[in-house]
């Protein structure tokens, strides 16, 4: 098994993702590709010492971006949205 450092590379800093951290109780994180969900809340609890209720997950493909005259690719990645339980929450700035 992977550790967790391994598996969520960055928290989400966001409008949407600061409403939901505070009205839901669902945190965002950047994580590798190939993590599922069992991975995904195994790390998440590990990390951070919380409940996880809930994990979705969306994949983003790299979109064309072009520079003057020449063409490229923005990185792909995948997004985590972790539903912790209601009591428990996490202070991203503070232990990212």
């Amino acid at each position: 098994m992977r550790e967790p450092h391994e598996i969520l590379l960055s928290p989400v800093v966001g409008d949407k993702a600061a409403d939901q951290r505070e009205g839901q109780n669902k945190y965002h994180f950047v994580v590798i590709g190939d993590a599922n969900k069992i991975e995904i809340k195994h790390a998440v609890e590990q990390a951070f010492k919380v409940k996880v209720v809930r994990v979705n997950t969306a994949n983003f493909p790299g979109k064309k971006r072009r520079v003057r005259f020449k063409e490229g690719r923005t990185a792909a990645y995948k997004k985590a949205i972790v539903t912790l339980a209601p009591d428990n929450r996490i202070n991203i700035f503070e232990n990212a």
